[in-house]
């Protein structure tokens, strides 16, 4: 559970309510992500020792990036001190203020302000090397660029402790599909070109991608129905996210199944330290039975999320 609910979850009592309603319904495991600064304002870092006393697991502001490098820098030192991982979703917002896509041919071809890369490779530059300071850990949230990646595949070389994850969206989908302005394919960071899509796969298959995150942000019908400018970034993807990476990453020989299984279950445990997503004695039986040879069509009808 993200940090973005009302209340944000920057109190140790939010993370209680929310583990006590969770037992309550006992649908799932519920891990909290408690927020990096206080009111998502990226002023104040919270009280990071009651958090994880209260059952945080990690720590991110969600899709506020946090401008002021000093405040960042103490957010590392404190949530490096516990344990706790700091997840970055890394877009310099001077960069990317009232951006609609991607920064590109296609942006001035649509008329639409963009969002260049290098609006994601600063942002990513700047943590990284906050992190090597810091010795912390640093997570990247849904990379999108070929050059974030190449900053992230230098930093491990030298040691750093970042990890990284991709979205099936910009695994899969490119910013020409913008063309008819579909405002359900408006998602921050904004859909890249194909080059980007090639580096992002690249890296799923010589490990500096260490797991794929949907990435998931439902929105109504109703809030998306504006013009494109006013729609509100985000889409859904948990129920489509395997069978989308199966089709299109599996079945064309670009990555093997047992891969893609390793990077939807085990590759994002181990980055937030968790149990399970693996096969052993001890761990949480957690086993999913798949047709890969199955073929549906997503419907609108069939989808749990309140979000279509």
């Amino acid at each position: 559970c993200m940090a973005n609910t009302d209340p944000v979850i920057d109190d140790p009592s939010v993370v209680n309510y929310i583990l006590k309603r969770a037992a309550e319904a006992g649908s799932c495991r519920v891990y909290v992500n408690a927020a990096v600064t206080k009111g998502l304002e990226g002023v104040d870092i919270c009280e990071y020792h009651h958090l994880k006393e209260a059952g945080a697991v990690s720590l991110s502001d969600d899709g506020k990036y946090i401008s002021n490098s000093q405040v960042m820098r103490s957010a590392l030192e404190y949530a490096g001190m516990l344990g706790l991982v700091v997840i970055s979703h890394c877009e310099d917002p001077y960069l990317t203020n009232e951006s609609q896509m991607n920064e590109s041919y296609w942006s001035t071809k649509l008329g639409l302000k963009g969002a260049h890369a290098a609006s994601e490779e600063i942002a990513v530059a700047r943590d990284i090397r906050l992190a090597e300071l810091t010795g912390s850990m640093l997570h990247i949230a849904h990379v999108s660029t070929a050059g974030a990646i190449e900053l992230i595949r230098q930093a491990r070389k030298r040691g750093v402790v970042v990890t990284a994850e991709a979205s099936p969206h910009h695994l899969t989908l490119d910013e020409s599909m913008l063309e008819n302005y579909d405002r359900n394919l408006k998602v921050n960071p904004p859909l890249r070109g194909k080059a980007d899509i090639a580096a992002l796969r690249a890296a799923l298959r010589d490990g500096t991608i260490d797991c794929i995150a949907t990435d998931h942000a439902p929105h109504s019908a109703i809030d998306k129905q504006v013009e494109f400018d006013l729609a509100p970034p985000g889409m859904i993807g948990l129920e489509t996210c395997f069978a989308l990476l199966n089709t299109e990453l599996v079945g064309k020989g670009e990555l093997e199944l047992i891969d893609l299984i390793r990077l939807l279950t085990s590759g994002p445990a181990d980055v937030l330290r968790l149990p399970g997503g693996k096969m052993a004695v001890g761990e949480p039986a957690d086993l999913v039975l798949v047709d890969p040879d199955e073929r549906w069509t997503p419907v609108r009808e069939n989808l749990r999320s309140r979000s279509s």
